[in-house]
């Protein structure tokens, strides 16, 4: 029930008194141990049971992991908070996506938030009181207590519940944003944190897209923007910062995958995870840079990371977050595999000194608790690894956040499932919170008078995020009551409490600038920054501040202070930006990157400034660097310049050409056809990039151009550039060739590229000769290659051959096979199966198409119509009694090999169809495997969802959309084949409602094959 008397709207109240949020999401595991048992002496079905929790957990020496609470108490944490009085506040996600998860019973009465207390000082739990329970709130990836209001997140709304009365019951409901896209959907909105400036911040992952207002208006940001996807300006997920009445909204950072927290330390300094494209080993740790571009997709057109372009890393992290590009903001740490969750920065002492001030991180897909400590690294940082907790034993132990406690410990939440995203869930039934502390430490809680200064002082010296914003709050109310009590703060010798007085002091009206002004002199630079970031935040002309650091010692300030020039359009700023550029060292990324933040939207004048600065001397690796990243105008003929330099070598001319691909200058197709044939070593490898970056329009009036694209074809004859080029010019004088390359490569992209091209140019009477006339071997290539293309032209020439009673039988047996091996093939058999039309004779090959298909419906016609279509192999066991069986890891391989290996990679083996599966035997359990296996409906891991593409001419395609931009849709079908659509030629789309991994997999192996199978791919790790 959603408690409808609670609605209300947001407005009407003044910013005091919202009160901020701290959230945190979904699914994990993780690993400790106390009191070690050997779990191989409990069975399976003991081994879940609450008692035991602490069995497959392996903690750091030093610190030792307690169960707080676990089921009856709680089921599913998705979220949790932990408040001044020391209670854990969690929501529950028992009725997670029951569209995706049928056989699981709901809550009609919808999901609670509840409340954990120990109030017998034994620091484990022995309360628990639903503080709101709804459908409204159904797996709420965010909670954020404050006093008597509590801030939720759910897709589409974000919450503000409030209890009134005291009786930890919410009593009002309001709505603070709404209108984000991704319900139940762990890509969707993501949890609240108060920041040490009195503001809120959020994110949102690439399925949210969209924030609105309580009445369903698009929010603007502070720079007018609509904040939402698509490319005007961001894309994918977000990160967010707002006034606690959602007002003053800014867009920090933008381009990521499902970045899923977001964790603020005293200084104002954002770190987040970011969740690769699943199976890729290219999850990301990540510093987030102001007003950065982290790019998950092409930051111009939206393009995948796997779409081809120029200069393109040969490693898929790199790959996969576009590094190589001008306006990517590097990655922090690389962490391989894995499903990231809560994240928070430790500023406490109760823990080792080695997670002082660092990111404590949950990440349930590896089941671990673990920490990034931190160094400082030019303009930017590099991180290592420490674990805390690890789930050695039990790959059930799925953390979903990280929280600390008044005292300084710090408590998890555990999911506790079989699975881990793909919005699967295997158990209902438990869910635990683990403490974490130092051996023997107690749980107590201290306590604070915030009514005076001095108390609300140290309160914000606490730990405790609930704490520090009540505190926060409480002397911001305060004003010039509380100085005297933050002035002893901010002269005190820890930093990071002087940072959090700062932020107040810096607000106090009428000398909050006084002691901006000290911090900008201090000698920490942590603390410039703060005074910086702080005075940016104020209605004060920040061009000063500007100047008394543009020359500052430490690249770190420096680049806050480029940051601090983002839309800045004083006359002094352009001045001063060439001052930050005469000082980049041409070896530091992160400050490049900092130096296009801050001319965003002004390239023309601050790159001019430069220029007068650095005249003729601007060709030095620094030099270099910011051409690159520049999107003035004026350095179009530079890049060209660079690319004409013999002394450049290839691989950095691979840099500047990707570069051209970021600018509108018209001046860009004269320069581009200045590079060609200029006699420079390797000049055809040049012409051929530089062919690929022309227009076609280039090619239409330029006699020079042609001459150079009839040497780049020859060139590349064979190759994928050679598809590319034809392609992009639209050759229909090329289909020889484009023949030639299908009959060489029917098993590869590069050949099914060349036959859709074929059939797509006016090449489908050639392909129908080698149909007729070719050799055997020819004939067999090009019915097998016409296949994978699923193209309507294609289907014809197939039909044809099957219909044709004077071919043998086998070559019309294949041509069978071919069809059905696209979607929109196996439904062309299918309905000539159904209307009579296929012949008896090719019944055999038929039942066997129809039997392996994708849907249900499909196989369904093979059972009606064709004879021979019961592929039961028997009655398989429960996956209760399959996972005590042990199978043989080299015959588990060959199964998977023979039905897997088409769609799916392990180390490198397989085709990129469906996740990769090189680490899955650290993700999933066996539990997990067989239910993925069996019910691959449940878990279809997000990106991997298929849909159908219906053509203008009627004609269907089907597969992954890889990639999608304003003119293209790049769909990428089973086999790992990919085509490319044009929009214009797309007349509607429609997302499967099931997985493309077919079910009923298991029906085509024995019992003792699926055994096998599912031993194999627990060994990889």
């Amino acid at each position: 029930m959603e408690n409808k008397h609670l609605e209300k709207s947001i407005s009407g109240y003044s910013p005091l008194k919202l009160w901020p949020i701290i959230c945190v999401f979904f699914i994990t595991f993780v690993g400790c141990s106390e009191n070690q048992q050997d779990i191989e002496q409990l069975s399976d079905s003991e081994k879940r049971n609450a008692e035991h929790a602490l069995t497959g957990l392996e903690t750091r020496e030093g610190l030792e992991t307690t169960l707080f609470a676990a089921e009856d108490m709680l089921v599913n944490p998705t979220n949790m908070d932990i408040d001044g009085r020391g209670r854990v506040w969690v929501t529950e996600g028992h009725n997670y996506r029951p569209s995706l998860n049928p056989d699981n019973p709901i809550k009609p009465d919808g999901d609670r938030i509840v409340i954990l207390e120990d109030t017998n000082g034994d620091s484990r739990a022995d309360t628990s009181k639903v503080f709101y329970q709804g459908n409204d709130i159904n797996s709420a990836l965010g909670i954020m207590v404050l006093d008597n209001r509590v801030i939720v997140s759910r897709s589409p709304h974000i919450f503000i519940f409030t209890d009134t009365d005291g009786d930890d019951k919410a009593d009002e409901k309001e709505i603070l944003f709404s209108g984000i896209e991704g319900e139940q959907h762990d890509h969707g909105v993501h949890a609240f944190v108060f920041g040490p400036d009195g503001k809120l911040y959020f994110n949102t992952g690439n399925e949210g897209k969209v924030i609105k207002d309580a009445d369903d208006n698009i929010v603007k940001d502070i720079f007018g923007n609509e904040v939402k996807t698509g490319g005007d300006p961001y894309r994918q997920g977000m990160v967010f910062r707002c006034n606690l009445d959602g007002s003053e909204f800014e867009v920090l950072a933008h381009n990521f995958r499902n970045n899923y927290e977001v964790a603020v330390d005293s200084y104002g300094t954002l770190w987040q995870s970011d969740n690769d494209d699943d199976g890729n080993k290219g999850v990301r740790i990540n510093y987030v840079m102001e007003y950065g571009n982290y790019g998950y997709t092409d930051e111009l057109t939206g393009a995948g990371w796997r779409t081809r372009r120029t200069g393109m890393a040969d490693d898929i992290p790199t790959r996969h977050w576009y590094q190589n590009d001008p306006g990517s903001i590097p990655n922090l740490l690389q962490t391989g595999a894995g499903s990231p969750t809560g994240i928070l920065v430790y500023e406490g002492e109760l823990l080792p000194e080695v997670f002082h001030n660092e990111m404590i991180h949950a990440d349930p897909g590896p089941n671990v608790i673990r920490s990034y400590p931190v160094e400082k690294d030019g303009a930017g940082y590099s991180a290592s690894i420490e674990n805390i907790l690890k789930g050695n034993n039990d790959q059930w132990f799925r953390p979903s956040d990280v929280t600390v406690a008044p005292d300084g410990s710090i408590f998890v939440a555990d999911w506790y499932d079989p699975g881990v995203g793909g919005h699967q869930m295997g158990d209902q039934q438990r869910g635990r919170i683990f403490r974490i502390a130092p051996e023997g430490s107690n749980y107590e809680v201290p306590d604070f008078d915030l009514s005076t200064p001095q108390g609300a002082v140290e309160a914000l010296k606490n730990p405790n995020m609930n704490l520090r914003a009540r505190a926060w709050l409480q002397l911001h109310e305060l004003g010039k009551k509380a100085e005297p009590a933050l002035v002893d703060l901010w002269e005190s010798e820890n930093d990071r409490y002087r940072a959090r007085a700062l932020w107040l002091l810096s607000k106090l009206e009428g000398n909050g600038v006084d002691y901006i002004e000290q911090a900008l002199a201090d000698t920490n630079p942590d603390i410039r920054i703060t005074g910086l970031r702080a005075a940016r935040q104020l209605d004060v002309n920040i061009i000063p501040y500007i100047e008394k650091l543009v020359d500052d010692s430490a690249p770190e300030v420096r680049r806050e202070v480029a940051i601090a020039l983002h839309r800045n359009d004083d006359p002094k700023a352009a001045e001063l930006w060439a001052q930050l550029a005469l000082q980049h060292n041409g070896n530091d990324r992160w400050y490049l990157e900092a130096l296009g933040i801050g001319a965003y939207g002004q390239w023309d004048r601050f790159f001019e400034a430069w220029l007068e600065e650095v005249g003729s001397e601007w060709n030095t690796p620094a030099g270099r660097d910011i051409v690159w990243r520049s999107r003035a105008d004026a350095a179009v003929p530079m890049l060209a310049e660079l690319i004409k330099e013999s002394s450049v070598d290839t691989d950095q001319k691979l840099r500047y050409f990707r570069a051209f691909d970021f600018h509108t200058s018209p001046q860009i197709e004269q320069e581009l056809v200045s590079i060609l044939g200029t006699d420079l070593p390797d000049q055809q490898r040049l012409d051929i990039l530089t062919l690929k970056h022309l227009k076609k329009s280039s090619f239409e009036s330029s006699s020079e151009v042609q001459a150079a694209l009839d040497g780049a074809l020859e060139a590349t004859r064979g190759t994928y550039e050679f598809i590319d080029l034809v392609e992009k010019f639209e050759l229909s004088t090329e289909n020889d060739e484009l023949v030639t390359l299908m009959l060489a490569y029917p098993d590869s992209s590069l050949g099914v590229s060349a036959a859709q091209l074929a059939v797509q140019y006016g090449g489908k009477e050639k392909v129908g000769n080698v149909i007729n006339d070719g050799s055997r071997s020819e004939k067999e290539s090009a019915i097998q290659v016409l296949g994978h293309t699923g193209r309507e032209e294609a289907l014809d020439l197939l039909q044809q051959v099957m219909l044709d009673e004077d071919r043998d039988i086998e070559m019309r047996s294949l041509a069978v096979t071919a069809m059905g091996s696209s979607w929109p093939g196996e439904e062309k058999i299918a309905d000539m199966v159904r209307n009579g039309i296929l012949p008896p004779s090719l019944d055999q090959p038929a039942n066997q198409v129809l039997s392996n298909a994708w849907r249900d419906e499909i196989r369904q016609v093979a059972k009606d119509y064709l004879a021979g279509s019961d592929n039961d192999q028997g009655n398989m066991q429960s996956v209760s009694e399959l996972v005590t069986m042990t199978g043989d890891i080299d015959n588990g391989k060959q199964v998977f090999e023979r039905s897997c290996q088409i769609c799916h990679v392990v180390n490198g083996q397989g085709t990129e169809f469906g996740p990769g599966l090189s680490e899955i035997g650290d993700k999933l359990p066996k539990e997990g495997l067989y239910e993925a296996i069996i019910e691959p409906n449940a878990g279809i891991s997000f990106g991997y969802e298929g849909y159908i593409l219906t053509m203008n001419d009627g004609s269907k395609a089907a597969g992954i959309i890889q990639s999608e931009t304003e003119s293209e849709v790049e769909l990428l079908s089973a086999g790992g084949f990919a085509t490319t659509y044009q929009v214009s030629e797309i007349a509607s789309r429609e997302q499967m409602d099931r997985s493309l991994m077919p079910a009923g997999l298991e029906s085509g192996m024995s019992q003792q094959e699926l055994v096998d199978l599912v031993e194999y791919l627990s060994s990889l790790k």
